[in-house]
């Protein structure tokens, strides 16, 4: 077993290797005992401490062998001690998500962030034209092996995300409508800026890591320019309900919101004008493409051709 400043790893790989999870909360933590939780503390604040270039607490126990007879290690360690430390995430990068609304009568506390009752806000996560696989809907070129910014350094697309689902109604540009395409990703974490890498708190939730992502998409033709050229006017996503019908796995559509309308502050739902807010940034994601634009002109970054593509559909 494992902790690293008090949150557990999983150690049930090879020798001395562990994963940490960014969800994974310190071993202390009273959850949602203390409803709302604050959940101040867990495996994505270690990755954050730990490319901050801070100490962090190294505790182990096993059973021990002839050839490793160490039963117990307790001591601080930083980034540049570990000979190995790689940023894997299974899922990134979703393309679209959900608008999330809450239609009961109480406040509830998502991963979505706070929703107040009555739809007393609405909550959404995408920078909408600046987000990677909207610009490439049907993945023509992003695939395994496709080089990418990731937490300020550079990382690689290695195959797709868990809940992959390239099969999600679409509108007539080919841009999935809801949930969709997902990406799993990896890098150096040694080589990762603090700045693009981030634990977060979500109140009455959990713990996370919010991370920087960029993909270059190379316009190869007409339809990669076309696809390239989408607006928020032209993008858009379901509004669901995460005070009644989500919970149920009742998930189903209450309209569609472009994200020009959501970006502006407030939508229209239900005869009424409701606040909206983003739990990603788009400000960040802007700085995200400069960089990644200022490395390619500088040749510090090159393109790299997918060695496999990712599942997709057919474009009618």
């Amino acid at each position: 077993k494992e902790w690293l400043n008090g949150v557990p790893a999983y150690a049930g790989l090879a020798a001395v290797d562990v994963y940490l999870g960014v969800t994974e909360p310190a071993e202390d933590d009273p959850l949602n005992r203390v409803h709302p939780g604050q959940f101040k503390y867990g495996g994505g604040h270690v990755l954050q401490d730990l490319v901050a270039g801070k100490r962090v607490r190294l505790k182990a126990t096993a059973y021990g062998t002839d050839c490793y007879p160490n039963r117990e290690i307790d001591k601080k360690v930083t980034l540049s001690d570990l000979p190995y430390a790689v940023l894997l995430n299974p899922r990134n990068a979703y393309q679209n998500y959900n608008c999330a609304v809450n239609l009961s009568d109480k406040t509830i506390y998502t991963y979505m962030g706070v929703l107040k009752p009555r739809a007393g806000n609405a909550n959404y996560s995408t920078a909408g034209q600046l987000s990677p696989l909207l610009n490439d809907p049907y993945y023509l070129t992003i695939g395994m092996g496709t080089r990418i910014f990731l937490g300020g350094a550079q990382g690689f697309v290695i195959g797709p995300g868990t809940q992959h689902n390239p099969g999600a109604k679409r509108g007539k540009n080919g841009v999935p409508l809801s949930p969709a395409g997902t990406l799993m990703v990896m890098g150096n974490l040694k080589e990762m800026d603090p700045k693009w890498i981030a634990g977060v708190s979500m109140l009455g939730y959990g713990c996370s890591l919010a991370v920087g992502i960029g993909i270059p998409i190379p316009i190869l033709n007409e339809e990669m320019a076309r696809f390239t050229g989408v607006s928020d006017e032209e993008l858009s996503t379901q509004i669901i309900d995460y005070g009644h019908d989500y919970p149920k796995g009742e998930a189903s559509s209450l309209g569609q919101v472009s994200y020009a309308e959501l970006k502006s502050g407030t939508m229209k739902f239900n005869g009424q004008e409701v606040p909206t807010v983003p739990v990603s940034s788009y400000i960040r994601a802007g700085e995200v493409a400069g960089i990644l634009k200022k490395w390619i002109e500088k040749g510090d970054f090159v393109l790299s051709q997918p060695l496999e593509m990712i599942p997709t559909v057919s474009r009618k």
